[in-house]
């Protein structure tokens, strides 16, 4: 019989030195509130919170009424829940602070907006920190993803391998579907937007698309991190999202994208780098601070940064 959600947490406390029964309630949180918003997802057109909510974020970026909504449901969740010491959200400008010590939450409420009013996969990324999110990524005491897909699926690390849950509609629980996921060591599929190609600012990266191409290599790239990464930690072989002549410091968030995502990436055996250094060992100087994005498995990224340090 597949184990809930909640009781996977006890059953692995013991293992775990920092999963205490307060960062248990905060996770619990945290899988309900995007149950709820799995269950918006799936009713969007039905809903009328298809479309644009008509303002801008921080990020200058167009607001969705799902995001809008996905980020009220989990910042309700989280002050609720009375474990989490900040908030931190792609959606607002500055972090909430509710007390001095306790959990820090990042999260980017719905990743891959673009994709709602198409019906493609979106997801939600978190991340927790002790006390601060302002912390490099190496840190975290826990960070994972919920895919809003065929299925809806919480994949999640404390920091000890990356376990997979499936939401059971009929139950409303979070059930463990994948134990252990580990990523294979070398894929045969590479997802970068080629169509930027000519803006990215790296003569090596191109070099090394165009070796993938002649080693067979598949491109696949849907536009949703989530999507992209959940598709990378099961299949194999590398995400790119680098910098380039507009986005000079790269686009992808590294407290609400990069950081979790890589820390993912690496439990499960693979590689998180921005081409020059480690993901997870940048300190954050700011809440929306942008980093390149090169993840995976362990070949190709190497041999990516083999090209890269050729130039």
């Amino acid at each position: 019989m597949a184990v809930p959600f909640t009781t996977y947490l006890f059953s692995v406390k013991k293992e775990i030195p920092h999963l205490d029964d307060d960062l248990i309630l905060l996770l619990n949180e945290i899988a309900s509130a995007t149950k709820e918003i799995s269950g918006k997802v799936r009713k969007a057109g039905l809903l009328n919170i298809l479309g644009s909510a008509g303002k801008t974020n921080i990020q200058g970026e167009e607001v969705q009424k799902l995001d809008e909504l996905a980020n009220e449901i989990l910042l309700e969740s989280l002050k609720n829940c009375g474990k989490a010491s900040q908030v931190a959200s792609e959606e607002l400008e500055e972090c909430i602070v509710f007390s001095n010590s306790g959990y820090a939450v990042a999260f980017d409420p719905l990743d891959g907006s673009s994709n709602i009013d198409v019906n493609v996969s979106i997801g939600t990324i978190f991340s927790i920190h002790k006390d601060s999110v302002k912390k490099p990524g190496k840190e975290q005491l826990a960070a994972g993803y919920v895919i809003y897909g065929p299925s809806t699926m919480l994949v999640m690390s404390l920091g000890k391998g990356v376990v997979g849950f499936t939401l059971d509609i009929e139950s409303g629980n979070f059930l463990l579907s994948h134990p252990e996921i580990k990523l294979p060591e070398k894929g045969k599929i590479y997802s970068i937007n080629e169509a930027n190609k000519n803006k990215w600012t790296s003569k090596g990266l191109k070099k090394f698309t165009e070796y993938l191409k002649e080693e067979k290599y598949t491109l696949r790239y849907v536009g949703s991190m989530v999507a992209d990464v959940h598709r990378t930690l099961f299949k194999g072989g590398i995400f790119i999202y680098p910098a380039d002549k507009k986005n000079t410091n790269g686009k992808l968030r590294l407290l609400y994208e990069a950081s979790p995502m890589s820390f993912l990436i690496e439990q499960a055996g693979g590689i998180g780098t921005t081409g020059k250094e480690r993901i997870l060992d940048i300190v954050p100087q700011s809440l929306h601070q942008r980093v390149p994005v090169i993840i995976g498995s362990k070949w190709e990224v190497e041999k990516c940064l083999e090209f890269m340090k050729e130039e």
